[in-house]
């Protein structure tokens, strides 16, 4: 092996080091975005499901 393709491998992976350690140090001086997703809405109260007696009936006849 000569000397000028281990010197020219060698350089290449520290230029490959220093570009992957400038993206993360890039991304990390971005921060989290500053938009917040809008929370989803509340069900009004007693929209939601509810274990009555046709619902339990239900379950009852499903058991193995």
């Amino acid at each position: 092996m000569s000397t000028q393709s281990k010197t020219g491998r060698r350089s290449f992976f520290t230029g490959l080091g220093a570009l992957a350690a400038a993206g993360v140090a890039a991304k990390i001086a971005s921060g989290p975005p500053d938009t917040v997703p809008p929370a989803e809405p509340e069900p009004p109260p007693g929209t939601g499901y509810r274990l009555t007696e046709h619902i339990q009936k239900y379950y009852r006849t499903t058991k193995i």
